[in-house]
């Protein structure tokens, strides 16, 4: 059979038509390396994103302890009787920490969690250690009947894992704060500063006392 010179060129471009349809395997190698680096990219956007939103969570249910903690002592600080409260405020410090505390007295009720109780009680807000053994310090407020003995006391953990706790208490006469309250007549505004674990900078509220005639 006689091939003439086109027949030839037309055989030669079918040829190189069905070898450019194909892909070599440098071609394969370059695509899954590509995909790897895409899923590679991906995994790490959605790693990032899930790390970010579960510290999201995690601070936003430590800063609601923290209201939590300022709602219970407004409750309970604003509901006392000038004639009857008895708070007494003591600076401490351990090495470093500041470990004040503030005593109280007063009537069961929501903020003590104590509702349905009878008869006057002795409060204490402070830090105490989780353990003997550990380091760890938790806040919280101890309370006892004021005609129960010892083991009638009971500790109410509020806040976990705490490093130190500082009250101030405002003296409008002063017109100062002073680091201790030695009784008598209620304070304006207590200041209570707590550091935290989790976070460099403390967690500060001031909680404004209700003003009645005996707390001029």
């Amino acid at each position: 059979m006689f091939f003439g010179p086109n027949n030839g060129k037309i055989r030669n471009s079918e040829f190189g038509i069905r070898n450019s349809s194909g892909f070599t395997l440098l071609e394969i190698m370059l695509a899954v390396g590509i995909l790897g680096l895409m899923s590679l990219a991906i995994f790490r956007f959605v790693q990032s994103n899930m790390i970010a939103l579960q510290l999201s969570s995690a601070t936003a249910a430590a800063d609601a302890q923290y209201d939590g903690l300022h709602d219970l002592l407004t409750t309970q600080w604003e509901s006392l009787s000038p004639m009857h409260a008895n708070m007494l405020g003591e600076p401490f410090k351990t090495g470093d920490r500041e470990r004040d505390e503030i005593k109280w007295s007063c009537g069961a009720g929501p903020a003590l969690m104590t509702r349905y109780a009878t008869g006057e009680f002795n409060v204490t807000l402070r830090l105490q250690p989780e353990n003997e053994k550990g380091d760890q310090l938790d806040l919280g407020f101890t309370r006892k009947p004021q005609n129960g003995s010892a083991t009638d006391e009971s500790w109410v953990p509020l806040i976990k894992n705490v490093t130190s706790l500082e009250i101030n208490y405002f003296d409008p006469g002063a017109n100062n704060w002073l680091p201790r309250w030695p009784g008598g007549r209620l304070p304006s505004l207590i200041k209570i500063t707590v550091g935290r674990t989790d976070s460099a900078v403390p967690w500060e509220t001031i909680v404004a006392l209700r003003r009645t005639p005996y707390s001029q």
